[in-house]
């Protein structure tokens, strides 16, 4: 039973350290992943229309 009572302890004390971020940089995190995600998107449909074009050029 220490050992139990000693472990949530030191979790309480590891939370204790934790630095949640704030809402405004969850936002831009957010943000920053949505147009990094959107850009690569559209690569790589430019890429696969791209691609389609010329192989049904050749066939």
């Amino acid at each position: 039973m220490e050992k139990f009572v000693a472990y949530f302890k030191l979790s309480k004390a590891e939370l204790g350290k934790v630095i949640f971020p704030l809402k405004e940089q969850v936002r831009n995190a957010y943000i920053a992943v949505f147009v990094v995600v959107s850009v690569i998107s559209l690569f790589l449909a430019l890429v696969d229309w791209l691609m389609s074009f010329v192989v049904s050029s050749v066939v």
